[in-house]
């Protein structure tokens, strides 16, 4: 099928012409508010039927315009901004890869009943929510063996969303292949970095090259596409499915409880509670100091408030900062960004003492969002 390209026009009677290899499809629009006219959507077929399309962002010259405000996501009450994983009706929720992916099952674990919008890259789905062409996004954070997902922590920086609610997700890969193939053939695997990185093990032992992609369901559909007969994909069970591959051997993780964490994101954030228990992550850089991390921590401690994530990245604009020590000269070191997650809600009065104090040490900060923590199993 070949992909179609959507366009957008101002007036009913305009039309734009778009090459004939892209069928047009367009939209009698009325004008939008200025914030909503960069954008052109084009609509990928990323699996082998004819299932939803995935999404990707472009900006195009301010003639064109998105979507009809009539059919924009109308701004939602307080009481629809729920972490709840039974408040998915209806809802758009964008997620990374293709059919098949993890972050596809994330999300319909999140948001039952959702609409999941593949899209091609973290920063699409970051930007879909933005310009309202879905609701949410949920996308993951860390994993308990690869580690954490260091993109979207920068991603949740530069963009203005918020965090409205966590989902764990049991992962459980699969070795698969085009039928016929068998696992001795095998001399390649393809999947996500962090996929390849969770079965090292396995892989070593069978002796395989890995060779990484963007995501675990697209490296199925690419052995599927191609007949690839001397490759693997590391995938789910569902992609195997989706994309008519024979799997060889499952639960090839190097640990069986390997869990991934993801984030749901929304444009508004969700009123914080106390009837629960609820998770708060934040972001903050902190003045030059001896001991000054360990205050900055110390302020949490003294509340009795549990820490259980730290993460540190450098910061991208300054990330060398210039110390001039009269006995050893000039030297320089990195200037940080740290992502701490503490077990409190911002409605608990020593949640928001321990900022108010964080704030005499820190030169930046911000709450991510102040959400329900998932208990449920993976």
């Amino acid at each position: 099928m070949a992909a179609s390209r959507i366009i957008a026009h101002p007036h009913p009677h305009s039309l734009r012409q778009s090459p004939p290899s892209e069928p047009v499809i367009s939209l009698n629009l009325l004008p939008l508010p200025k914030r909503y006219r960069n954008l052109t959507v084009r609509a990928h077929n990323h699996d082998l039927t004819s299932k939803p399309h995935s999404v990707e962002l472009r900006t195009t010259p301010d003639d064109v315009v998105s979507r009809d405000p009539l059919a924009l996501p109308r701004p939602l009450s307080s009481t629809q901004f729920s972490g709840s994983v039974s408040d998915g009706s209806r809802l758009r929720v964008a997620y990374q890869g293709v059919r098949g992916a993890y972050s596809e099952s994330a999300a319909q674990k999140a948001y039952p009943n959702c609409e999941a919008v593949p899209c091609e890259q973290f920063d699409t789905a970051f930007e879909a929510v933005e310009r309202w062409l879905v609701d949410r996004a949920v996308l993951p954070i860390e994993n308990s063996l690869g580690g954490s997902i260091h993109r979207n922590y920068d991603l949740l920086l530069r963009h203005s969303l918020h965090i409205v609610g966590e989902v764990k997700y049991a992962v459980h890969h699969c070795l698969m292949s085009n039928h016929g193939v068998k696992l001795e053939d095998l001399k390649r695997v393809l999947s996500h970095p962090q996929a390849l990185a969770q079965c090292e093990n396995t892989l070593t032992r069978l002796g395989l090259v890995r060779e990484a992609v963007d995501d675990t369901a697209g490296a199925a559909k690419h052995v599927a596409f191609h007949q690839l007969l001397d490759a693997g994909a590391v995938a789910s069970s569902a992609a195997a499915t989706i994309y008519g591959l024979n799997i060889l051997a499952e639960d090839i993780q190097d640990d069986s409880d390997n869990v991934t964490r993801f984030l749901m994101l929304a444009r508004e954030p969700i009123i914080p509670g106390t009837d629960r228990p609820f998770k708060t992550s934040i972001v903050f850089s902190l003045e030059e100091g001896p001991g000054i991390l360990f205050k900055a921590l110390a302020v949490f401690a003294l509340r009795h408030i549990n820490l259980t994530k730290i993460e540190s990245r450098p910061l991208r604009n300054q990330p060398l900062r210039a110390s001039d020590d009269s006995n050893n000269g000039c030297s320089k070191y990195f200037d940080y960004l740290f992502y701490v997650d503490f077990e409190a809600s911002m409605a608990d009065q020593s949640a928001q003492n321990a900022l108010r104090h964080l704030k005499e040490f820190a030169t930046f900060l911000r709450v991510l969002g102040s959400y329900p923590v998932d208990t449920s199993m993976a």
